[in-house]
């Protein structure tokens, strides 16, 4: 019959190794001295070497001890978060998530949310930060933001829930007046509007089906920090801009606005669910990740139809 790894005596001894000493590793793990010997002294006999010279007032490791430590002390701590995710698991999230949300989409697909996290998660509180301000998680003690980008903040653990495209769009008016551009190169002599906020660079970047690439600067007399200052100008038809799927769908599909340049697309971008770090996540945090996922992970927003 196989035997099993001796994971009590490889807990000890990776404790052992990292406290220094057989009390010091007793008191962490609420046992006592000889249970912690006894552990060791097993897993020695069994791995065939001795883990640790020993005198009368320290140890150290020996040259084995010190390969097997490592390893010991990693086994042990996907050990506690095994049994940390289990405890959490078993009970109900709870305690306060703080949010940060780009304001246009948080209004309109986040907010809407809010009375089934509510019903969901009864001893769970979201503080919901609106705003098209990049933040600095770590530095303003967010737990969690949504984001609209092409590639998300590498420093950030990101978890993609759908693609976000962009189009650019202009209403009937507009074009009745000025006419179909037929080429990327036109919208340089054509009253665009912008968004302050746009990642990397005010370059509109477009990629036609054949696979040409052209990059432009728009101009014009707008620039806004929220995306849905745009609707209005776009609308009375004097200018063009570019908008989120998110944001243009409904305009897009009763006719209020066209879609131009229908063989060019415009950079890709994803929306994720990014936090500062992985490892220990809250389980506030995971289920509000899987919440997100559930929900926007396949969008109503989607044109066509």
């Amino acid at each position: 019959m196989t035997k099993f790894p001796d994971f009590e005596g490889l807990a000890m001894f990776a404790k052992v190794a990292e406290e220094g000493s057989f009390a010091a590793a007793a008191r962490v793990m609420g046992v006592s001295v000889p249970t912690v010997s006894r552990a060791v002294a097993r897993l020695e006999e069994r791995l065939g070497g001795r883990l640790f010279n020993r005198t009368s007032r320290q140890i150290a490791l020996t040259e084995f001890g010190q390969s097997m430590a490592a390893k010991a002390s990693e086994m042990y701590r996907q050990a506690e978060e095994v049994e940390s995710e289990a405890h959490e698991l078993s009970v109900q999230p709870r305690g306060q998530v703080r949010l940060a949300v780009p304001m246009s989409f948080g209004l309109r697909w986040v907010a809407p949310l809010m009375p089934e996290i509510i019903r969901q998660f009864p001893e769970l509180s979201v503080d919901l930060h609106l705003s098209d301000a990049s933040v600095d998680l770590i530095a303003e003690g967010f737990d969690a933001a949504l984001r609209i980008a092409a590639l998300p903040d590498s420093s950030l653990v990101a978890r993609k829930l759908c693609s976000v495209t962009q189009y650019l769009v202009a209403s009937p008016a507009y074009l009745a007046e000025h006419g179909m551009p037929e080429h990327p190169r036109e919208l340089s002599a054509r009253q665009c509007f912008s968004y302050a906020y746009r990642a990397r660079s005010q370059v509109w970047r477009f990629t036609h089906q054949s696979g040409a690439h052209e990059d432009i600067v728009p101009s014009g007399p707008l620039r806004v920090t929220n995306s849905d200052a745009l609707i209005p100008p776009l609308l009375a038809g004097l200018g063009i801009a570019e908008l989120p799927e998110f944001m243009v769908a409904e305009y897009l599909q009763d006719g209020r606005l066209v879609h131009l340049l229908n063989e060019w697309s415009m950079t890709q971008g994803g929306l994720y669910f990014v936090t500062p770090t992985s490892r220990s996540r809250p389980l506030k945090v995971k289920v509000l990740s899987d919440f997100f996922a559930r929900h926007l992970g396949n969008p109503e927003w989607r044109w066509p139809q």
